[in-house]
This record gives structure tokens, C-alpha cells and sequence, in this order.
């Protein structure tokens, strides 16, 4: 690991070195890139640093133990000293074991998100919608941006579906362990007897893909346009401005009526259907290495239910960490990072026991 850190060190300071050279400067493609590179290594350097001085600290404790012919008070204060630096080393080893894990490549990137109704009809279009409010809440205390770009909504303020985009650094490390089947049980209010109702409901999180990364080709598109419809007759356009776009390689469709321009429609809808291509050519890429597969939290297979949300108990469970929290409400109002910081710290001891183990 030293020799790993190391070669990180001296990669820090060229990239340092680089970022003062004016014709670097002028080269805007070339600084951003190297400005990512920095900020990634930045939090490695910092801890190999600390370690560096508390192991400085820790050996110079050592020697004068070591040597002996302390006064009392002294020796006290250097096996404090001794103590403290040992402990400490034994923390940043095992922070530095962390940030040495190979990075998801997309874990910087914005995010699409894609929430649908499952079994339980109108049940689950109203907690289709409870989650995007969720995920748009918690997008606001991350200082994210979101924006809709398709919501097909019930008469109850319900959501059979909806896809939004969600632009902010590291969006898609927060939210990647999303993806899957979300399953709420809770007494609806129609339900006279008080019988608690289960439903379901399916998200997908994609990282967002760029224009120049996946080339989607005209001729492999089929362009549909259709009158705007909503809820009670809410948003409803007389101008076919609404848009369905057919992938014939892959037949995915996409639709997107929440603009009133057809061109607005059709550029929100490619920027779904790229970021579903993209999540397309990851999961057969992933699906190439089983193993590493089998080393994650969450395979982002929407088949997968992952997570009960219990009404009557106020309590939230994640079933593949075996996590369980009574505070259902205050989660369900955004405050998700308690859960979200449980699945990163779960999935990166996961990896960690999978690189000892090669």
C-alpha cells in the first residue's frame, strides 16, 4: 500500500506542478480534466500526509520509550503520545485502504431517475409520487438540481410514472443503491376495515450520459407526436406537442409530454433514452465480471426488492444490509442520508473483503 501511495503522492504533484503552466491553463479540456484528477487525489494525499505524522509521532514516542530513564511525568506523556499516534495510524490505514478502492467511474456524474407504479394501482402511484417528493427533497438539501421530463399523474395526485433528472457533483454515488423494487405497506384511505394494503413500486437511477459518449444514430429512431394529457384534464395541450421516440435497435420507448415545445420534448426525451443506453452497455459490462458483482451492495437490477416502507410501524428496512430505522416520516421528508451513508460504508466493506481475498 505504501509504494501505492507513493506513486499517488508523486502523481499529485505533477498534476500540481501542471495546473501552474500557463499553456495547461489555456487548454480548457486539458485543466478541467486535470482539476478532476487533482480533487480526487486531493482527500488520498491528505491522508497519507496525517499518516505520515502520526507515524512520525508514533516512532519518536517509541524510541524515547524505548530508551528509557524517564521521569515519571514524562514517560507518562510520551505513552500518551504512543497511544494516541497508534491509534490514529490504525484509523487513516483503514481510510486509506477506502480511497485506494477503485472509484465507479461514474460516481460524479447527474443521475436519471425513473420511478413506476407496481402491484397495488392507485396504492402505488400515490407512493410512486411520495418517493420522487423523497428524492427531489433530499436533491434540495444536497444543493442538486432537478427537473421533470415526464410525469403521467392520477386523478388521487398519484404518479403511475415519472423520469426527472437530478444535476449535481456526485449525485450518482449518493443515489446508485437506489435502483430496484421499493415495497410500502400502509392503510390506504379507502380501505374501511383497516386492513393494511402492500404495494410496490420500481425506481431506476442511470448515470447521465453525455451527447458525444452515446452517438444514437437518426436513422435508428422512430418519432411519434400525440396530444399532451394530465390529470383531470390539467396541462392538457390542443397541439401535438407530446413525444415518443421508438429505439429500434433495442425497442426502448420513451415519451415525454411535460413541455408544451415538441423540440423541448424530443431533446428531454433523447437525454433519457441516452442515459438508458448507456445503463444498458454498463450492465452487459458488469455482467462480464460476476464476481465483482456478486462484491456489491446493490446490482441495480430493478427486478430486486430492496427495501419495505412500514406505515403503521414508521419504520424503514433495507433488506440487503439488514438495516432497520423507526423514522419513516423524517425520511420520507428527504432525510436519507443516514440510510444512503449505511449502503456506501456496507458496499465499500464489501470490496474491501473481495481485494483482500484476490
Amino acid at each position: 500500500m505504501i509504494t501505492q501511495l507513493r506513486a499517488v503522492r508523486n502523481r499529485y504533484d505533477e498534476i500540481n506542478n501542471q495546473l501552474q503552466d500557463p499553456t495547461v491553463i489555456n487548454n480548457n479540456e486539458l485543466y478541467r480534466s486535470l482539476m478532476k484528477d487533482y480533487k480526487n487525489l486531493t482527500p488520498i494525499v491528505e491522508a497519507y500526509d496525517a499518516y505520515d505524522a502520526a507515524k512520525g509521532a508514533f516512532d519518536e514516542a517509541k524510541e524515547m520509550l524505548d530508551e528509557g530513564g524517564l521521569d515519571a511525568e514524562f514517560k507518562e506523556l510520551a505513552q500518551a503520545e504512543y497511544e494516541e499516534n497508534k491509534e490514529k495510524m490504525a484509523f487513516l490505514e483503514e481510510r486509506l485502504k477506502i480511497l485506494l478502492l477503485p472509484k465507479d467511474e461514474n460516481d460524479d456524474r447527474s443521475v436519471i431517475v425513473e420511478i413506476r407504479g407496481g402491484a397495488g394501482g392507485e396504492e402505488a402511484a400515490l407512493f410512486a409520487h411520495s418517493l420522487f417528493r423523497m428524492y427531489t427533497m433530499y436533491a434540495e438539501t444536497r444543493g442538486w438540481k432537478y427537473e421533470v421530463l415526464n410525469a403521467n399523474e392520477t386523478e388521487l395526485g398519484g404518479m403511475k410514472e415519472v423520469s426527472f433528472s437530478i444535476e449535481g457533483e456526485g449525485a450518482y454515488s449518493r443515489l446508485k443503491f437506489e435502483s430496484g423494487v421499493h415495497r410500502v405497506q400502509r392503510v390506504p384511505e379507502t380501505e374501511t376495515q383497516g386492513r393494511v394494503h402492500t404495494s410496490t413500486v420500481t425506481v431506476a437511477v442511470m448515470p447521465e450520459a453525455e451527447e458525444v459518449e452515446i452517438d444514437i444514430n437518426p436513422a435508428d429512431l422512430k418519432i411519434d407526436t400525440f396530444r399532451s394529457s394530465g390529470a383531470g384534464g390539467q396541462h392538457i395541450n390542443k397541439t401535438s406537442s407530446a413525444i415518443r421516440v421508438t429505439h429500434l435497435p433495442t425497442g426502448m420507448v420513451v415519451e415525454c409530454q411535460d413541455e408544451r415545445s415538441q423540440y423541448k420534448n424530443k431533446d428531454k426525451a433523447l437525454k433519457v433514452l441516452r442515459s438508458r443506453l448507456l445503463a444498458q452497455k454498463q450492465a452487459e459490462h458488469d455482467s462480464k465480471i460476476a464476481a465483482e458483482r456478486r462484491s456489491q451492495v446493490g446490482t441495480g437490477d430493478r427486478s430486486e426488492r430492496i427495501r419495505t416502507y412500514n406505515y403503521p410501524q414508521g419504520r424503514l428496512t433495507d433488506h440487503r444490509i439488514g438495516l432497520t430505522l423507526y423514522k419513516l416520516d423524517t425520511i420520507l421528508n428527504g432525510v436519507l442520508d443516514e440510510v444512503v451513508d449505511a449502503l456506501v460504508t456496507a458496499d465499500q466493506a464489501e470490496k474491501l473483503k473481495a481485494s483482500t481475498e484476490e
